[in-house]
């Protein structure tokens, strides 16, 4: 991966003006609101919706209150929790939200709730706790959340996704230690830094289980960066990544582009293939951005354009641009869980290893194909480069996107003469 610096950071008082808005943006996208304590078991809500069950490690350090289990500080141990969550039944949803209690007790019927928790051994307590949870696949799905989050945030979310996808997986949450502040970047990176050695241990020892047959980790923001850095350390420390590890997928990462080009490295071509969510008109990212010297994040690059279009071929990495899809999240920071299309592809396609591009038709050329067959007037095309709300490019794409832009083009000039005619 290369590098495009677009610009010198500002003046410290126009700095501070830029960020204002995004600041805003944050606290408003924050927890205000929601009543404190979730975690705390809730017998009716044993109906009537979906439980999911999750397994929770986490660097956290342990909570005094009982509703809310972990805080944002550091622990010395890492700890381990069976969780499950109850989901209101669809119809009562929308899909892609978390609909948090709006007081406590929660109705079950209409928000999140809590039913069982239950803290487990970090030794032997995953291995028992799969052999009741795996799916016939024998896979398990790790997600590892990002910046800004609470314990309970990353509970709920987790079970979302995980319920909005139909994963076909056995889901592991990994929570590292976030102070949930808008002024906590800082320490939420060292608090990933930190959580290192723990992601990769939970790693291997479910790796290391014979009944796992398959392992795919979500690595959400600064998550990807925590999760990208053990898989680095694990293959320094084994020579390699574990064979089972073997998709990652990075939602909005929240990573120095240069600095992913050489844990690429490390980590070596014959590792787990990795599939990017990119967003560029994600403004958390945007901010990251500012904060980290003007080098692009991951997160935002264009994989249309050079340098990134060759790197991302050549490292056969897959990209899935967002950017064209509309989204209820001020930043456009979570469109990867929010949005009923993308939660679906995860479910379908991305958990279950499947390759994007299939009989040689890539993905991003369909949805190409299909916004131009929904556009049947002159106006409904607006240039050769179709604005679909989900684009994908994999490496079937990227060597035929010449040819599908001329393609297009030509669909264009033919939608013109066909109007014309009549």
């Amino acid at each position: 991966m290369g590098r495009m610096i677009t610009g010198a950071a500002h003046p410290p008082r126009r700095l501070r003006a830029a960020f204002l808005p995004l600041l805003l943006a944050l606290s408003l996208a924050g927890c205000a609101g929601r009543p404190e304590g979730v975690m705390i078991p809730t017998a009716s809500a044993a109906a009537p919706g979906k439980e999911v069950d999750i397994f929770v490690a986490t660097t956290r350090q342990p909570s005094r209150e009982p509703g809310i289990l972990f805080s944002g500080e550091r622990g010395r141990d890492l700890e381990a929790t069976a969780i499950t969550v109850s989901i209101p039944p669809d119809a009562n949803r929308e899909i892609g939200e978390v609909q948090w209690p709006k007081r406590l007790p929660p109705d079950p019927a209409k928000e999140f709730a809590t039913v069982r928790v239950e803290p487990v051994s970090t030794e032997t307590g995953a291995n028992r706790w799969l052999s009741q949870h795996l799916p016939p696949t024998k896979r398990v799905l790790v997600f590892v959340h990002g910046f800004n989050n609470r314990y309970e945030e990353a509970v709920y979310r987790f079970a979302q996704i995980v319920h909005d996808s139909k994963a076909d997986a056995a889901p592991v949450l990994f929570t590292w230690p976030s102070r949930a502040s808008i002024f906590g970047y800082n320490y939420d990176k060292e608090s990933a830094n930190y959580s290192r050695d723990a992601l990769e241990r939970v790693l291997d020892q479910i790796a290391d289980d014979p009944q796992v047959a398959d392992v795919v980790v979500l690595a959400h923001s600064m998550g990807s960066w925590l999760t990208v850095e053990a898989l680095r350390q694990m293959a320094i420390r084994e020579g390699r990544v574990e064979p089972k590890i073997s998709n990652i997928i990075l939602a909005s990462p929240d990573l120095d582009v240069d600095v992913f080009a050489q844990q690429f490295r490390t980590i070596g071509r014959d590792g787990p293939h990795f599939t990017l969510f990119v967003s560029r008109d994600d403004r958390a990212l945007q901010l990251s951005r500012r904060i980290s010297g003007s080098v692009d994040r991951l997160g935002q690059i264009d994989p249309t354009m050079e340098p990134y279009r060759s790197e991302l071929e050549n490292a056969g990495i897959t990209v899935i641009d967002l950017t064209a899809l509309e989204s209820g999240d001020p930043l456009n920071h979570g469109k990867f869980a929010e949005s009923p299309q993308v939660v679906q592809l995860i479910g379908t396609r991305l958990l279950a290893g499947q390759e994007i591009a299939t009989a040689n038709v890539a993905l991003g050329e369909r949805l190409g194909a299909i916004a131009l067959g929904t556009a049947q007037t002159v106006g409904g095309v607006a240039s050769a480069t179709v604005s679909a709300p989900i684009a994908v490019f994999d490496p079937q794409t990227r060597r035929t996107y010449g040819e599908q832009i001329n393609r297009v083009g030509r669909s264009i000039e033919n939608t013109v003469i066909s109007t014309v005619a009549h």
